[in-house]
This record gives C-alpha cells, structure tokens and sequence, in this order.
C-alpha cells in the first residue's frame, strides 16, 4: 500500500495539468505535498489486521480519495481554509474506514432461500437486465464512439422509473449475477450477464457500462489468481502503472497520443484523480456558498428548503466548467451537508453504513464480494452515499448478499472465505 501511495502521488502529477484553474504544479511545494502524505500514510497499518470484507475494499479506495487529496492541498490554486479542510479530510478517513474494518461480525440469518429457489433469482436477474436494455433501446441506441457519447448522451431522456432500472441493473444485479454464476461455475451465464452489461453502453452512452464488462472480467481473474487483500490493491495498482507508463511513454515519442490519452485520460485523470479533486471543489465553493443540510437527498427535499434548484453535479459544472463533477460522499455528505468542521461526523455515519454491509456479506467467498461489488465501488469513489443506495441498488445487492444462501457457493469459494487474508 505504500508502494501504492508513491505511484499515486506519481500518477496526479502527470495529470495534474487536466485541472488547470484548481490545481497546478510548483516545484517548491513539493516537500509540502509529501509531509502532508506522510502524516496520513500510516493509516495503511490499519489495513494489515482485519479479514477481508466489504468495508476492506470500500476503506481502501476511499484511502486514495483522501491520500490523492492531502497530496493536491499543496498544489491548490482555490481560496478556502485549506488548514480547517486537511484535517478535516484526515479525520473524515479514519471515521469511515475503522468501523468499515473492524465491524464484520455475522448478523443472523433466518433460514435463507434454497438453492432452486437462488437459481430462479438469478435468473430472474437476467430477464430484468434483458427488459431493461430492451426499454432503454426503443429510447436510444446509439452504437458511438467515445468521442461522440456527449454530443448524443445530452439527447437522451429517460423516464425516472427506466433511469432507476438502468442504475440498479448495472451496477448491482448484472454484476451480483455475474459473480454467482463464476462461483457455480455456470461460465456461459456469467457471460450472458457481461453481454447485457455491454449492451447497456448505446442505451446510456456511458464510459461505466462500456468498461464493466472488461473491469469485472479483471477484478475475477485477479482474484482467482491472487488473495483477496492483495487483489484489492493490485486492482488499482496496475491500471495506475500502466498509465503511468504510458504517460511517460507518450513523452518520449514512444506510443500513440491517441489511443495513450484516452487511457491516461480515463483511468489515472477521470477514475483515480478526479474524486480527490473533488474536495478541492466542493471545499471552495462550500466556503461561500450556503450548505445544502442534506437537500439534495430526493427522499428528504420535501421537508428541507435547498438553496439550490439543480442537482450538486450541475451546479458544480456551472461554477467550475469541468463538465458534471460528481462527488463522493466526503464531498457531498460531508463538505456540501454540513461542512467541513462536521464531515468527519457524516463520514462516520456513512462507515457503520458501510460496517452493516459487513455483516450482511458474512460468509461470502472474498472473490464473490470484489467481484459483485465492482462497479458499486466505482459509484461509490464518485457518487453520494445517499445516491448509491437507493439509484445504483447498493441497498439491493446489501440485501442480496444478506439472503444467498452460503452452501450454493463453491467449494473453492468457501476454502477462499476462510483464508486469513
């Protein structure tokens, strides 16, 4: 992990230039950027001690939300308490990831569904994610290329019943289904579940769907190849180098620019930097602009005032014009809600969320938990917790994994399970 750290820091330099305006590179702030690193790095002990889970994976991709932020602050070119928002961020890591560590024991469980009855969910599942791709297509179906999907994805309008059915197929019961059909080893189903998932990319026209079947595909070869803790690490390690690589590649007149900024520009840039840039954002423009109070939650607009007509992520993208800047839950539940001096709170909050998921996946083989939970963990580093649990089917697949039944899994699976690491 703190190889990791290095190459993260590493990697936010090289695509430091994408955020002109928020960021920007000064050689003389560079012994400050490391300190304040350094102060945080040592939370990565923590990692060492508690068994795989849920909150594992959550804790560590949240790691380098914060880790690449207290790496930026040094390199902040926005006007805020930037003192007040460090610690802020540093207190708001730990809130999170101790309770998603540490709280994993089993809740209890009344007797579960059969395995007949499992089978039929999951194939239940895919006649969903078959009529969803099939309701979406009579909207849009446009098979675009990656450098068309804004020009055509700003036509697209679909019925708020549809868009909740797209967000929880995608990102909860394709890849749920997905992960048991590996686990059973029903390899042709698994791969009717990565197809419907392929399909929804010219029904949305959005980089998570184009990509999910290729992320799940790695996130289960690695898996099977390495231990659940070191798979977690290696699954953002890896794409990371590789950009870097590239990065440096490309400089040298060495590769493509092309097919090299598409990679850097999505991976290192938009997956791993622009969550922590976030808190840049959302930290200035919190320091003047009045809070939301938690508003922005659907469930919770018709008893709270907002300030605000338009979802954070439009307001955000007038103010800064950096397109639809989405944010995960340190920046909206914390710094949006309540502030920075508060959003250690929320984050904590947020954490026994994260600690109930633990106990509901108890028992679980570590590969179908990283695998199921791919793309909600993608959601998760740029989307509010409020957002994931209700739009993208966290709370459903929560529930899911609550209700498998533990003797429908491998062999392997449950050997896996109970390995230390």
């Amino acid at each position: 992990m703190l190889a990791y750290t290095a190459a993260l820091c590493i990697s936010t330099l090289c695509v430091i230039d994408s955020f002109a305006g928020l960021v920007g590179f000064d050689r003389s702030r560079l012994i400050n950027a490391v300190l304040n690193v350094s102060i945080f790095a040592p939370i990565v002990l923590l990692f060492a001690y508690p068994r795989f889970s849920f909150g594992y994976i959550v804790s560590f991709n949240f790691y380098t939300i914060i880790a690449g932020y207290l790496w930026l602050i040094a390199f902040s070119l926005l006007q805020y308490d930037h003192r007040l928002a460090y610690v802020s961020a540093i207190l708001s890591g730990l809130a999170i990831t101790v309770p998603a560590l540490f709280i994993t024991s089993p809740i209890s469980r009344p007797r579960g569904v059969s395995t007949g009855a499992f089978d039929q969910l999951l194939s239940l599942i895919l006649l969903v994610g078959a009529g969803t791709v099939a309701a979406g297509s009579l909207y849009n179906f446009t098979p675009a290329g990656l450098s068309e999907i804004y020009k055509y994805r700003a036509e697209i309008n679909f019925p708020a019943p549809l868009r909740y059915a797209i967000g929880i197929a995608s990102n909860a019961l394709l890849p749920f289904a997905f992960a048991s059909f590996l686990e059973r080893k029903l390899y042709w189903r698994a791969g009717l579940a990565l197809l419907l998932l392929l399909l929804l990319y010219p029904v949305t026209l959005t980089k998570l769907t184009l990509f999910a079947p290729f992320w799940l595909l790695f996130l289960a070869v690695l898996s099977t190849l390495t231990p659940p803790k070191f798979a977690t690490i290696m699954s953002l390690l890896l794409p990371l180098l590789a950009g870097i690589v590239l990065y440096f590649a490309m400089r040298a007149g060495m590769f493509p620019l092309g097919i090299g900024s598409l990679y850097v520009g999505t991976v290192n840039s938009r997956m791993i930097a622009m969550p922590s840039v976030a808190f840049e954002v959302y930290n200035n423009f919190f320091s003047e602009h009045p809070l939301t109070h938690f508003c922005q939650v659907n469930l919770l607009k018709p008893f709270i005032s907002c300030p605000y007509d338009e979802p954070l992520s439009v307001v955000m993208s007038k103010a800064y014009q950096f397109g639809a800047f989405n944010a995960s839950l340190f920046a909206t539940e914390g710094i949006a809600s309540v502030g920075a001096m508060l959003a250690p709170l929320s984050a904590l909050g947020c954490g026994l969320i994260i600690a109930l998921a633990n106990r509901l996946s108890s028992g679980l083989p570590p590969r179908f938990i990283l695998v199921s939970s791919g793309l909600i963990l993608q959601a998760l580093v740029n989307v509010p917790l409020s957002t994931n649990l209700l739009s993208n089917g966290a709370a459903l697949l929560f529930l899911l994994w609550y209700v498998s039944p533990r003797a429908a899994v491998s062999a392997a699976g449950d050997e896996q399970s109970r390995s230390p690491n």
